[in-house]
């Protein structure tokens, strides 16, 4: 008996799978009770539920949806019962996205080996398939006429469904229902006319096509719906740009309390929330660490209700994933409100565990003159905190064993995320007391120890008073933290004085304390004058992750995407208020023209038999004057192929840092609007011409078949009288 394990409790419950293939080994397999279900064999076979899945969520999953399977006792969950049961019993189905992974036990080795094995060649298989074996794969029906590629999973299934009596054909009356299955309502007169004349009509063209050796239906649909038909740039899904420049010089994919997989007051603290920021490319990621038991320092977020996991078990998880979707350093962001001796204990283990992948003295030796590169620093783990004395000292004579002062590394008073954010009220402060003040702020003054303190090399924390302060007194590697609410405030001064210090040293940006909820700000501000860290809440979806989404994945998702130009020089004249001031400035005119839509999903929850009225908004992130959002009309009743047609025009006076969101909305008359999918790429990285935009869920996950068919144009404004495309 499989046996799903929960987080509170043991759930025995069944899952069914979308099998593609016949890859799964044969074999019989039990749910709970005496029910059994023979294990699937065919396209759309499924082992059916016996009862809903964990948690609430969906009572299935197709192979597209699982990213890996781990043996072993490679989930907390497991690890917590190792003694009950053993390794060779259990596995962990991964999923894409923030789904929650499904742990597993067998009856025994064997039996765990064979799912483990046939899942794994089953996922394999389904990634390097090609086009035309998937279309040789997946008949349309059982006279063998192919389906376009990117659509078998969903029109198998589909066809499945409304095949009621299972004989493989479809009379009208099952055609009628698969259309309002669909997404698409047809007066019945017009679709029996199709129904009538599609199967005639499709032979033909064909036999034709194949007799003439010339491009099919299929194949030239196959063509538009691959990646050189897509939005975006595919020579932009390599490394393509310069690796060789300062960190500073990056913009570089960054989470906030990272622990964390829910909110921040009663959320779950787990090692997956490392793992699954690592894999999406994240390159900083937050450790908030406190006192445990036993000498153990443990992560969690402090004077919470969130459950707490040990600083051994998180630097485990980093030193074991952190290379794994990217060569480029890690920068671990220590929130540290330890004592000295369990400060001394957490050295060791980033020593012991990290060995030669944590940075402990500069490149070279040497003090220095610039901040390192990612290509230099390949394969390294960098340590972001508070350290004693200065890196000149370091490297120098010995200094005394202990620092009094300031250990958190953020800025302002040095506390928690939740006291910084009450800082910045100021008439909270004034109805304080002077002992209240004093004693709050006594709260974050411990001793630093020595050994953690070596181990802070190119990223020491330093109190950000102001940028000329900065500029006399600080060194290149040093770096300040601000709360949003900070970093706001510094964005709206007069000038361009944040610009310049972000071309010289690291700043990270992080949400205020208030945000309980886990919800996350705006980061495309932040980009606009260069900060490099500007840490997300990653278990959260919403728009400012579709952005930061966006943003990094062009460069081979690395984690790191190279500034513009303009803003990597420390004399730069560039102010994101006043764009046409740059050297260099050329706005351009983007012109898309929204044609249609393909399968667009129905929304979540929705009523049975209901159908979305679809529209398109378009949605220009960037520097203030480039903020812009326009959208088409709805059609009514038409989620299969809405027509629209329509042409969206925008001025874009910043390229370089602007970000383009297609958004397909469901029109609600009553009440707000329906999400139904997006899809968001920096600007640099679109591609003119004719093109389709595979559509993502609210999750960031592919929800295939559905795309959008557009045309896009874009000219320089200053060329625009002689008609130049740029």
């Amino acid at each position: 008996m499989y046996t799903y394990v929960g987080r509170m409790a043991w759930l025995r419950k069944w899952a069914y799978l979308y099998v593609p293939l016949n890859l799964l080994p044969c074999g019989r397999v039990r749910a709970t009770g005496s029910a059994r279900a023979t294990l699937p064999r065919a396209p759309g076979d499924r082992i059916p539920p016996k009862e809903s899945s964990i948690c609430g969520e969906k009572k299935g999953f197709s192979i597209s949806d699982i990213e890996t399977v781990r043996d072993g006792h490679q989930s907390e969950v497991l690890e917590s019962i190792a003694d009950e049961f053993q390794p060779e019993l259990c596995f962990t189905i991964v999923f894409h996205g923030r789904r929650r992974n499904l742990d597993l036990i067998a009856n025994t080795p064997e039996e765990a080996q064979c799912w483990i094995q046939g899942l794994e060649r089953l996922i394999e298989t389904v990634k390097n398939m090609d086009q035309k074996e998937l279309l040789d794969q997946y008949p349309f029906t059982r006279s063998g006429r192919a389906v376009c590629l990117f659509r078998w999973v969903w029109i198998w299934d589909w066809f499945k469904k409304a095949d009621k009596n299972n004989d493989g054909r479809m009379n009208f009356k099952e055609v009628q229902d698969l259309l309002k299955m669909m997404n698409v309502d047809m007066s019945e007169h017009h679709a029996y006319r199709l129904f009538q004349t599609s199967s005639l009509m499709q032979i033909y063209f064909c036999f034709v096509a194949k007799k003439l050796h010339a491009l099919s239906i299929d194949g030239f649909l196959i063509y538009l719906l691959s990646p050189e038909g897509s939005i975006f740039n595919v020579s932009h899904t390599l490394l393509y740009q310069d690796m060789t420049q300062p960190l500073c010089r990056y913009f570089i994919s960054s989470s906030h309390n990272t622990y964390l997989m829910e909110d921040q007051l009663r959320g779950q603290s787990s090692v997956e929330g490392y793992i699954r920021a690592l894999k999406r490319g994240c390159r900083c990621v937050e450790v908030d660490t406190w006192d445990g038991p036993n000498g153990e320092p443990i992560v969690y977020h402090g004077h919470t209700f969130t459950s707490k996991i040990l600083f051994r078990d998180v630097v485990s998880v980093i030193n074991k994933y952190a290379f794994r979707a990217s060569k480029f350093p890690v920068i671990l962001s220590l929130e540290n409100h330890c004592s000295v001796e369990q400060q001394d204990t957490m050295a060791q283990h980033l020593k012991s565990i990290l060995g030669e992948q944590l940075v402990t003295c500069t490149l070279d030796g040497r003090i220095p003159t610039h901040l390192p590169s990612p290509e230099e620093l390949c394969g390294k783990i960098l340590l972001k905190g508070k350290k004693i004395g200065s890196l000149e000292d370091c490297l120098g004579e010995q200094r005394e064993g202990s620092y009094i002062g300031d250990i958190s590394d953020e800025e302002d008073s040095g506390g928690t995320e939740e006291e910084n954010s009450r800082n910045e009220d100021k008439r909270a402060l004034k109805a304080c007391s002077e002992l209240t003040i004093a004693r709050y702020y006594h709260k974050s003054k411990e001793r630093l120890s020595q050994a953690l303190s070596d181990c802070i090399i190119y990223c020491k924390s330093v109190q950000f008073e102001n940028f000329k302060h900065s500029k006399t007194f600080y060194k290149l590697y040093e770096m300040s933290s601000f709360t949003e609410y900070k970093a706001r405030k510094l964005v709206r001064e007069p000038g361009n004085e944040f610009v310049r210090h972000n071309a010289w040293q690291l700043t990270r940006i992080y949400p205020t304390g208030l945000r309980t909820d886990s919800s996350n700000y705006n980061p495309q501000e932040m980009w606009n004058v260069g900060c490099q860290m500007v840490a997300l809440n990653f278990q959260t979806a919403g728009v400012e992750m579709d952005l930061n989404d966006g943003l990094f994945q062009q460069n081979a998702r690395c984690g790191y995407v190279l500034k513009p130009a303009f803003m990597r020089s420390v004399d730069t004249n560039f102010n994101p208020d006043q764009p046409q001031d740059t050297e260099g400035y050329s706005p351009v005119t983007l012109s898309i023209q929204v044609i249609s839509a393909q399968q667009l999903p129905k929304v979540e929850n929705s009523k049975e038999g209901s159908i979305v009225d679809p529209l398109v908004r378009v949605e220009i992130f960037g520097v203030p004057i480039d903020q812009m959002k326009l959208e088409t009309k709805y059609i009514e009743n038409n989620g299969f192929n809405p027509l629209w047609n329509e042409k969206l025009l925008f001025k874009i006076h910043v390229p370089e840092l602007a970000l383009v969101r297609f958004v397909v909305e469901d029109y609600d008359k009553t009440t707000r609007n329906d999400f139904v999918g997006q899809y968001t790429l920096p600007f640099k990285s679109i591609k003119s011409g004719y093109r389709h935009i595979h559509l993502l869920s609210k999750d960031g996950m592919k929800i295939a078949p559905a795309s959008l068919f557009v045309f896009i144009r874009v000219i320089d404004v200053a060329s625009l009288v002689q008609g130049t495309e740029v």
